[in-house]
């Protein structure tokens, strides 16, 4: 078994909330000075630059997971990641069809840029992506479980799009493997302040929206940095398991 540090709520400048500096080379490197040996791309309702990001990453250590920050028709963010881009391809074109076929207001919202492994301009994406899909909860969670991924309610803990402050709950049949908290609660404010999330693991990510964000706070021992194995250590199965660094 081996220790791997991971930050699993990566954005590009697909998303339109993220900095323009959050391209492929320049995530791999900031990823790899911090000492980061996974992280996940996972923009908002679009996945066209994990490629991107997986090429610059060839060669250098850092393992890249295929992911989505999918949002619910209930104002939910979820983060969803695949084993491959295969099937992140494939709930892309069930996510792209549930989106409004509404173009984004750059000027208001940002621009969406699909680029290289080198960060290169290749084109815009013009549907909006910062909006709800018309899929509930549990419509994601047998959808991307079918695909063999996972789901994991991120920033639960934050006011906009988190899961206890949007709907108040945590319904035990959605059975989720982790909760993400933010960057801004500890582990024991967050049982505090929401008693329902005892007894769940734990993982805490940057929600990295520009470089300065990315944390590497959650800690894996694994085998290998696969996302079989982080599911495992989600379950506490064969001697995988997952700590918060310092927490």
């Amino acid at each position: 078994m081996k220790t791997f540090r991971a930050d699993l709520h990566v954005h590009t400048v697909l998303s339109p909330c993220a900095e323009v500096e959050m391209i492929p080379p320049l995530i791999v490197q900031e990823a790899l000075e911090r000492r980061i040996d996974i992280i996940a791309i996972t923009d908002h309702n679009a996945s066209a630059n994990v490629r991107a990001v997986q090429k610059a990453a060839e060669g250098t250590g850092l393992t890249v997971l295929p992911g989505m920050e999918v949002q619910s028709r209930e104002d939910v963010h979820l983060l969803c990641l695949f084993a491959s881009l295969l099937d992140l391809e494939a709930w892309q074109h069930d996510v792209s069809i549930s989106l409004p076929q509404a173009e984004n207001p750059a000027d208001h919202l940002g621009e969406q840029f699909v680029v290289d492994e080198r960060g290169e301009y290749i084109r815009n994406e013009t549907q909006l992506l910062l909006t709800s899909t018309t899929f509930s909860i549990e419509e994601i969670i047998q959808r991307v479980g079918e695909l063999g991924g996972l789901v994991i309610p991120a920033h639960v803990d934050r006011t906009s799009f988190g899961l206890f402050p949007t709907l108040g709950f945590l319904a035990k049949w959605w059975h989720f493997p982790v909760l993400e908290i933010s960057r801004h609660i500890t582990p024991n404010e967050l049982h505090r302040k929401f008693p329902s999330s005892e007894g769940l693991p734990l993982i805490q990510s940057g929600d990295v929206h520009r470089l300065s964000e990315f944390l590497g706070t959650t800690l894996f021992k694994l085998a290998a940095p696969t996302l079989s194995e982080i599911r495992m250590a989600f379950l506490g199965e064969n001697g995988r398991s997952l700590c918060l660094d310092g927490k």
